[in-house]
């Protein structure tokens, strides 16, 4: 007799469902059936153990291209960038682009292979992966990891950001290099603009990738005001920029931490335009000493995730690709410890984030992609507490070879 399902995972506890546990049922990539018991068989069966099942990790904020990089190059960029109220942020981007100098695909895909094979030993299943563009970097960030994008298919989506990190306006060049890394692939349209010299050259730059997007039909990712500048108003032109495009829904802000700063009239009307474009905010607290505001944009209805950003480069040392990990962090520097505060950044590290990068067909109901962790906890509390990799990993329907996983990802 035929197997009815693909994968069977018995004995889950879902979120919110105390200590009652269900069988979910997969079959052709895609959550067939959740019930208290599955009479079925599977073609292959997990246990959970009465253990937290839930669906995949999200990363929608990583500099894949950087990754394992910090040992090419000195603290400077790590001083410059956490220092004091990060008013030297923009020098330590400068200081950091000397990497770039010895920048070649090949070592960047190794690199980059082994920090998507530990996302995936971890449950991240879906990575929207910056590559640095400029007349430094050249396409060779965007070609390494196009190359792991393909590599990973059906087991990590990674998202390829072709990213004008040193400018348009400012850098010669590169808007031409852009639409280059958009006919080799790329995925999604990023930008900088708070790095230009000139509010209007910002502007400028803001044009030219929502230009691209439009002709390519991309989405958008920009960090925007990544600085202890209180005057930095990118995150409100983007925004605005994108509504008057019909980008709405297809913009994404990361860091955004100047927002720290904002008098809180300004604030609120960032947030109705925000809302109104219907653009998330990307926070990674863990790397900078400023952050936006997550906890206010959430009661603002604004949506917000969190992300993992560097893995040892010029601005952060350390770094695992582990989602669960960057919401342990978050719970410290954001103080949130309630139970409840602890589930919502669970949610900011899962559908949350999912939802920001326009995951299609997210989620933990029959119809949905089976994109699952089975964890070794019982619950959120105890997942954030101990931050582990999960027993198992269910990507597009398919138990994923964490052996494999873990040698792609040791160090050579």
């Amino acid at each position: 007799m035929a197997d009815e399902f693909d994968v069977i995972i018995r004995h889950a506890r879902l979120r919110g469902s105390g200590d009652k546990t269900f069988d979910i049922g997969v079959s052709g990539g895609l959550i067939t059936q959740l019930s208290d018991s599955l009479s079925g068989t599977g073609a292959d069966e997990i246990d959970a153990k009465n253990g937290l099942v839930t669906e995949s990790y999200a990363n929608p904020h990583l500099h894949l291209c950087k990754v394992w990089t910090l040992d090419m190059m000195g603290d400077d960029a790590i001083k410059d960038y956490h220092g004091g109220s990060m008013g030297k942020a923009m020098s330590a981007i400068e200081r950091a682009s000397v990497v770039k100098e010895n920048y070649d695909a090949s070592w960047i895909a190794d690199n980059a292979r082994r920090a998507v094979a530990l996302a995936a030993q971890h449950g991240n299943l879906h990575i929207r992966a910056f590559a640095d563009v400029d007349a430094k970097a050249r396409l060779e960030g965007v070609k390494a990891l196009l190359e792991v994008r393909d590599e990973f298919s059906g087991i990590v989506e990674v998202q390829v950001v072709a990213f004008a990190q040193d400018g348009i306006v400012r850098e010669p060049g590169a808007a031409e290099l852009m639409r280059e890394a958009m006919q080799l692939g790329a995925d999604v349209v990023g930008g900088i603009p708070w790095i230009e010299f000139t509010d209007a050259d910002a502007d400028e730059h803001i044009r030219v990738c929502f230009d691209l997007a439009q002709e390519f039909d991309k989405d958008v990712s920009m960090l925007l005001d990544d600085a202890g500048d209180a005057g930095l108003r990118t995150l409100e032109a983007m925004a605005v920029e994108a509504i008057n495009r019909g980008w709405e829904g297809r913009a994404l802000a990361h860091h955004c931490r100047a927002m720290s700063l904002y008098p809180q009239p300004y604030f609120q009307k960032l947030v109705s335009i925000l809302r109104r474009a219907r653009v998330p905010v990307v926070s990674d607290p863990h790397t900078g000493p400023l952050h936006a505001r997550v906890q206010e944009l959430l009661e603002e209805d604004v949506l917000v995730c969190l992300g993992q950003d560097d893995i040892s480069d010029a601005y952060y040392p350390f770094g695992r690709n582990n989602m669960l990990e960057v919401a342990f962090l978050a719970s410290h520097m954001l103080w949130m410890t309630s139970r409840d505060e602890i589930e919502r950044l669970y949610d900011l590290v899962t559908t949350n984030a999912a939802q920001s990068m326009n995951v299609e067909n997210f989620g933990l109901t029959p119809g949905c992609v089976a994109n699952l962790v089975v964890l070794g906890e019982p619950n959120v509390v105890e997942a954030l507490r101990n931050h582990q990799a999960p027993v198992a990993v269910v990507s597009n329907g398919k138990i994923v070879d964490l052996a494999r996983m873990s040698a792609l990802s040791a160090r050579s």
